[in-house]
């Protein structure tokens, strides 16, 4: 048999029902699924330092479990010292299918409870779509960062995609899947 992650197999035992009995669905193709999550950096100290991207760049890619990529330039602006194609100000990464569930499974059960004074993820980060921004202000609470290689403690944003129409079933989606927003 074949590998599949924890959250995966969760999704279809559990997380389908629960979301058919809650909104009603007629067929199970209706339930929304996450289709991909985004991890993102920004290093705004990028311009004048071009290591910090490397840094950047490999701290994402250890989180995440792939290789990330880092912005380039589209144009030449002079102004700034840019050149087309320079790295410029971030890094990021895509995560799907099995990748996204596993990444989700370590940020949820791992990293989420190694914030200090964690109260849970405010709920204020829908789009209106069915897509979920959160920002972390420290990398440092994976655990797969070692904290005496860092140079320099930096956030980034974590966007979670979903195929739901509303942000009240990506809500629903999000919670049944684990991640622990706060009570009002």
């Amino acid at each position: 048999m074949a590998y599949s992650p924890r959250l995966k197999e969760e999704y279809k035992s559990k997380v389908i029902a629960t979301l058919t009995d809650e909104f009603g669905y007629k067929n199970v193709m209706q339930v929304p699924k996450l289709t991909k999550i985004v991890i993102s950096k920004g290093v705004g100290a990028a311009v004048a330092d071009k290591k910090l991207i490397d840094y950047a760049v490999e701290e994402l890619s250890i989180i995440s479990g792939q290789k990330a990529i880092s912005t380039l330039s589209k144009k030449d602006v002079a102004t700034f010292k840019l050149r087309k194609g320079m790295p410029i100000g971030g890094a990021k990464v895509t995560l799907r299918g099995e990748r996204m569930y596993e990444f989700l499974d370590r940020l949820v059960t791992s990293a989420l409870p190694r914030v200090r004074d964690f109260n849970g993820i405010k709920a204020t980060g829908f789009d209106g779509r069915g897509n979920y921004n959160l920002g972390i202000t420290e990398q440092i609470i994976f655990p797969e960062i070692n904290i005496d290689k860092v140079n320099k403690i930096s956030g980034m944003d974590i966007t979670f995609v979903t195929t739901a129409e509303t942000d009240k079933e990506a809500k629903s989606l999000l919670t049944e899947l684990g991640l622990p927003f706060q009570k009002n």
